[in-house]
Parts: C-alpha cells; sequence; structure tokens
C-alpha cells in the first residue's frame, strides 16, 4: 500500500497553478503550432492506411491519458490511507471527450458516409473545442503537473489532428455540405447521449446519496449552463428548445470553421500554384 502512494503521490505532484498565456501556456501554443506543421508537412499526402495508424496514435494517447486524469482525480492517499472516491464531474463524456468516441470510427469503418461525417466532425467540431480551449484555457489549469500536461496535450491534439483531418478531407475532394451535415448528425448524436447520461445519472446519483454534479456537454436540465453566451440563454428558454439552440449554435460555429478552412487552403493552393509555374513560362 505505501509503494502505492508513492506512486499516486509522484503522479499528483503539483507546480505553480500556469496562468492564461504564461510561459507553460505559450510554450503548449508554440509545440501545437509546430506539431501541426510537422503532421501536414510529412504525412499530409500519406495513403489510407498511414492516416488510419496515425488516428490510431492519437486515439491511444488521448486514451491513456485519460486513463491517469481518471486515476488522480478518484484516489487520495494521505497518511498511510489510500481513499477512493469518485469526481463525477470529471466523467469523460464532454464536448472536448469526443475524441475518445468518434477516433475509433475513423482508425477503424471502412469507407462510408459514417467514416466521412466522423471524419469531418474531427475537423470541425473537434477542432474547434481544441482552438477554444488553447485560446482560452479559463480554469482548465491547475496545481497538479501531471493534469495540465494532459490537458494540454488532449486539447492541442485536437488542434493538430483537427486541422490534419480536414486536410485529409480536402486532399481527398470530399469537402462539401452534404459531409458538413453527416459531422453535424454526429455531433447531435451526441449531445443526444449526453442529455440520456444527464438525466439518469442525476437520478442515479440522487438514490446513491451522492451530491455531486453531473452535466456533461453542460446541457443538463437540472445544472445550469455556464459557458459562455449559452449560460445567457439557458435561464430564458425551455429545456427542449434550449437543445435545439445549442446544437444549432455550435453547428452555426462549424460552419465558419468549415467555410475558414476551404478557403485556406484554396489561398495556400493558389499560391503555390504561382510559386511553381510550369516549364513552358520559364523558358
Amino acid at each position: 500500500m505505501k509503494f502505492f502512494g508513492s506512486i499516486l503521490n509522484f503522479l499528483q505532484g503539483e507546480m505553480t497553478t500556469p496562468t492564461s498565456y504564461g510561459w507553460f501556456h505559450l510554450l503548449t501554443l508554440l509545440l501545437v503550432v509546430l506539431a501541426t506543421v510537422f503532421f501536414l508537412k510529412k504525412w499530409g499526402n500519406c495513403d489510407e492506411k498511414t492516416f488510419r495508424r496515425i488516428m490510431l496514435f492519437w486515439w491511444i494517447t488521448v486514451v491513456l491519458f485519460e486513463v491517469y486524469k481518471q486515476f488522480v482525480f478518484s484516489f487520495t492517499y494521505a497518511d498511510g490511507v489510500l481513499t477512493y472516491d469518485y469526481q463525477w464531474y470529471a466523467f469523460p463524456y464532454q464536448f472536448c471527450s469526443t475524441p475518445l468516441y468518434v477516433v475509433p470510427f475513423v482508425a477503424f469503418l471502412p469507407e462510408g458516409k459514417v467514416r466521412d461525417a466522423c471524419t469531418f466532425f474531427l475537423g470541425l467540431f473537434s477542432l474547434f473545442a481544441g482552438v477554444a480551449v488553447m485560446l482560452y484555457p479559463g480554469d482548465v489549469f491547475i496545481e497538479m503537473i501531471g493534469i495540465n500536461i494532459q490537458t494540454m496535450v488532449h486539447h492541442g491534439s485536437q488542434v493538430v489532428f483537427g486541422i490534419f483531418s480536414a486536410h485529409r478531407i480536402l486532399t481527398q475532394k470530399k469537402y462539401d455540405w452534404k459531409h458538413y451535415l453527416g459531422a453535424v448528425a454526429v455531433f447531435s448524436v451526441m449531445v443526444g447521449i449526453a442529455l440520456i447520461l444527464n438525466i439518469v445519472m442525476h437520478h442515479a446519483l440522487l438514490k446513491w446519496g451522492i451530491d455531486e454534479t453531473f452535466n456533461m456537454f453542460y446541457i443538463s436540465p437540472y445544472h445550469d449552463c455556464t459557458l459562455p453566451l449559452l449560460s445567457l440563454i439557458y435561464p430564458h428558454v425551455h429545456p427542449v428548445l434550449f437543445i435545439i439552440l445549442y446544437i444549432i449554435g455550435f453547428a452555426i460555429v462549424a460552419g465558419i470553421i468549415y467555410w475558414a478552412v476551404y478557403g485556406v487552403e484554396k489561398l495556400v493552393s493558389h499560391i503555390q500554384a504561382k510559386l511553381v509555374k510550369p516549364a513552358s513560362d520559364t523558358l
């Protein structure tokens, strides 16, 4: 038990809580930019088998970090006593957790509409989630070193592989509205699952005598939504209408990203075409 406690204390090592745009945050942003450029340059036009392996590598990485997160949040060791107390607010089914469930479909499903929709979801919705946290960390930083690393790896990789996925779709000439709507459908399904979990777990926790917040996707009818802007709407509308507005709002943001990514790719392709002129133009 003492050996286990020593390992736990090591995994729960502390640091001064990083600040937004402090050295830790800025270093992470730099690494995300470098990783994005690296993956696009080295594997931007890779074959299908390599792409699937890269996505599987990403999934294994975030899963291992998530296991670590659940472990250190659930156990404490003090005065020779090991205590287990699961933190239900940290249940891994938030908007930012979606790669844990969507990436396997991209890595293993055969070619088809469902896989395209999942890939598009990563290149739009998951990308937005990662960018939002990376640019505005809010309260994601704490005193625990490992959790700060975990959260930056998780959200930073959403940016890296979100852009990587969007680029993949573009190179395969699949960047159209049908696939965008497929991504919206994937998001809607996940919102529906979050709502069901919120209702079921609310009553289950009450039955178990556990007084903790369970608010996946921040859409629970029993707890306030704390997301920017949506928190202003939540108290004034019916829960069903709020869910509809929630999906529409995120779909609009994903649509903006859709056109932004499409525009950037077209601009880059145009510039490259201008720089690399045919041999006949240079004679």
